[in-house]
């Protein structure tokens, strides 16, 4: 199956897991929590602030060598953002790719997928934890902050926390 293909297949229109492909265009699924949908919006809300000269994309579809990764936000310049507007997944990663750690991934996992975005073109990959903490990382490896926003804060709160 294609990312096209999937994302045209009405039976998936609702699901309420994040779908990605592997490399043999197998479906594969991940629930997620409620905190992960609080946290991709606040980090959402935050790069619109530290990065207003690009666009931002919640569930962003990345082809890799991998098959097709679904990074939860993601940043793209403007220059980046006119290539893959109008296509069902990005053919080069966005510059800055960020994945929420949900109860159904490991660290392990996520920082596979790290190295999927990096080699797809990305610049950073930042990874959120339960608490909302943030770790930032570039082709070099972890960075205490992000190059591309240095001001972004290194967690983010959800209400009550």
């Amino acid at each position: 199956m294609t990312w096209e293909q999937l994302c045209k297949d009405k039976r998936f229109e609702d699901a309420p897991y994040k779908i990605e492909l592997n490399g043999q265009g197998q479906i594969v699924m991940s629930p997620t929590a409620n905190y992960c949908g609080v946290y991709k919006f606040r980090i959402g809300e935050l790069l619109r602030r530290h990065l207003p000269q690009g666009e931002i994309v919640v569930e962003c579809a990345v082809e890799t060598s991998d098959g097709t990764k679904e990074a939860d936000v993601v940043w793209l310049s403007r220059k980046r953002w006119t290539e893959v507007a109008e296509d069902f997944s990005c053919k080069i990663a966005p510059e800055i790719c960020v994945e929420v750690l949900s109860p159904s991934n490991t660290v392990k996992e996520m920082l596979y997928k790290k190295d999927l975005y990096l080699a797809a073109g990305a610049l950073e990959y930042w990874l959120c934890d339960k608490q909302g903490r943030i770790r930032f990382f570039n082709a070099s490896g972890e960075m205490a902050k992000s190059k591309l926003a240095p001001k972004f804060p290194s967690s983010v709160k959800s209400i009550g926390k």
